[in-house]
């Protein structure tokens, strides 16, 4: 009897192990449910990482507007080595070219994984003149090859002037209207970097 008892106790502590191995496998399963959970709190950085591939017409604008106005920039930084007489006109092409060069493969870049047209060489650096944006005719940039020394430096700080304008205001547009997280702090950094140059040049022309 006393064998029967302890076989039935011995069955209870089984199944009530056999339980205890339940609830806590069931525990693992719910903290790996949480853990999986996590996953999915964490998945908001997920749209967030999905937010800077997110594009707007005006992201696509500044770039294909951005592309042509900087390849004109660089071409008249090109300009400087052999014609320019001062060195601070010397070194303000320097960080022109340093600065603008990267960040046209970077805006190329942005238009090709959008499936966009990236604005063709050549001409286009003259095309969009009359439609504001500081781009120099061809004229202007006759004139400026044509020329050296203290007059050179002269007409190419207030080109560049204009021309930095032109590539501040498309910035401010990008920064209000764009959704492209990378368009907008690169557009930020063109607003920063090319006003303290307008700045400088101006205090280098005397018009401060």
């Amino acid at each position: 009897m006393t064998s029967k008892r302890s076989q039935a106790g011995r069955t209870a502590a089984v199944a009530a192990a056999s339980a205890a191995a339940l609830v806590l496998a069931a525990c693992g399963s719910g903290d790996s449910s949480s853990g999986h959970d996590g996953h999915t709190t964490s998945s908001p950085s997920a749209p967030a990482s999905a937010a800077q591939g997110r594009h707007n017409a005006a992201d696509a604008a500044f770039a294909k507007g951005m592309i042509p106005h900087h390849r004109q920039a660089v071409e008249i930084a090109g300009l400087v080595p052999g014609r320019a007489g001062s060195a601070e006109v010397k070194k303000l092409a320097e960080d022109i070219k340093k600065a603008q060069d990267p960040e046209i493969r970077t805006l190329s870049g942005w238009l090709t994984s959008w499936g966009e047209e990236v604005p063709a060489e050549g001409a286009m650096d003259h095309s969009m003149h009359g439609d504001g944006g500081g781009m120099m005719g061809a004229e202007e940039m006759d004139k400026l090859k044509d020329s050296s020394g203290k007059a050179f430096d002269t007409a190419f700080m207030e080109m560049m002037i204009e021309h930095h304008e032109g590539a501040v205001e498309m910035a401010r547009t990008e920064r209000a209207d764009g959704v492209h997280g990378p368009a907008r702090t690169m557009a930020a950094a063109i607003i920063t970097s090319q006003s303290a140059e307008i700045s400088r040049m101006n205090e280098l022309l005397g018009h401060n």
